[in-house]
């Protein structure tokens, strides 16, 4: 017998799905599939998300793993029947970092928001009793990261899980079925939407310099600022940001200062190790531009421009939970978000972002002198790519 085969055992089967929602994939686990040490939160669990995707990797490619070498690939999720009666699923997200041994765990992924509503109904998670033959069951998910609800409409054809139709996601080459997704509340801690309690701030960051910005705790923490105040025009695509290392570091610095000002981390250092939150979005007033897929975007079908990084890039289309803080922000009066959209109140917006369109929608209204956001809604869709069994190397755990 080898060394080999002496000092190193078979690899563990776990059973997994591989989907698409929105403009993200990720690996999608039921919390009972787990291997039982990594039922819990802890390093097992963590290790072993990170060797199914296939992080560390210093090549930046996760060549080994289940990852696509992009924030909007390098994703997890567990998912469990829910102990609350008014909750059909819960719902854990996982940001896998792809070169360090770091899963965030600190915020929600929007997109795959809109996968778990058809997961769960396909996988047994939500009472069969309330799936129709045919027709629209609505899949109640709390999300357990940012403890919120959130509702996924999700079409049922012959009592299964209807994928495919004709619904088009720019970002996504192609169409699927529509699934409307609603976040509820979607202000994140005890309904502090503005953390520091303006709409606009003076953000100082020292290399950058004093930005207005706005600061927002909705769908995810996000520092929104002007394109111009940093030398864009809102049109960019990922090749004007991401091959640009001075630029990825100022936007990183404008991260960190504006993570510290919105009280989620005490001292600039502890950004380094909450990657995933708060986002780093960029606004402008509308613009005509060729959007990545050769698409031309017409000032006049868009009510402003904005653009989003995620995980130290910018994103190629836009991460659901920033859209809902683009939401959010845009129905409140005062924002930068409102003020590039031209101002004024609105409970939608249509907005320009590198691979093309998106439409999206909240409700604001002034309660008791704080802004209250009901929910935020928009469209997305989503797919099983491929569902079996994942492996990793036994010794992972």
């Amino acid at each position: 017998m080898s060394q080999t085969a002496r000092t190193h055992g078979a690899q563990l089967r776990i059973p997994a799905t591989y989907m698409r929602g929105g403009t993200s994939k990720g690996v999608f686990f039921r919390l009972d599939d787990l291997p039982e040490a990594a039922r819990v939160p802890g390093e097992a669990r963590d290790r072993l998300l990170l060797r199914v995707i296939g992080s560390p990797d210093p090549y930046q490619k996760q060549i080994d793993g289940m990852g696509g070498a992009t924030s909007s690939t390098s994703k997890t999720v567990i998912l469990s029947k829910s102990e609350s009666p008014d909750h059909d699923v819960d719902y854990l997200f996982g940001q896998v970092a792809i070169d360090r041994a770091f899963v965030d765990w600190s915020g929600n992924c929007g997109n795959l928001s809109a996968a778990v509503g058809p997961f769960a109904v396909a996988n047994g998670l939500v009472d069969p009793a309330r799936v129709p033959d045919n027709g629209v069951v609505e899949v109640r998910i709390w999300q357990v990261n940012i403890a919120k609800t959130i509702v996924c409409q999700v079409p049922v054809t012959d009592g299964q899980v209807q994928e495919s139709g004709d619904f088009e996601l720019d970002g996504v080459t192609f169409p699927a079925a529509e699934v409307p997704v609603a976040f509820k509340d979607p202000a994140d801690g005890e309904g502090a939407i503005f953390p520091t309690g303006n709409l606009v701030d003076d953000l100082a960051v020292p290399g950058v310099g004093t930005l207005e910005a706005t600061l927002i705790n909705a769908g995810i923490p996000t520092v929104f600022v002007n394109a111009a105040d940093l030398g864009y025009t809102g049109t960019e695509l990922q090749e004007a940001i991401n091959n640009d290392a001075e630029a990825l570091a100022r936007f990183e610095a404008i991260r960190a200062h504006g993570a510290l000002k919105m009280g989620l981390i005490k001292e600039l250092a502890e950004a380094t190790a909450r990657q995933h939150t708060p986002k780093v979005a960029f606004v402008a007033p509308p613009a005509s531009y060729s959007a990545s897929s050769g698409k031309a975007v017409e000032a006049g079908e868009i009510d402003l421009l904005v653009r989003a990084l995620s995980m130290g890039k910018l994103h190629h289309a836009m991460m659901g939970t920033a859209a809902v803080a683009i939401a959010s922000a845009a129905a409140i009066e005062g924002t930068l978000v409102n003020r590039a959209a031209g101002g004024g109140k609105r409970n939608a917006v249509t907005f320009g972002h590198p691979s093309g369109t998106l439409r999206v929608g909240a409700e604001a209204s002034l309660v008791g002198g704080r802004w209250v956001i009901d929910e935020a809604v928009m469209s997305r869709s989503a797919r099983v790519l491929m569902e079996g069994w994942v492996r990793v190397p036994a010794e992972t755990l």
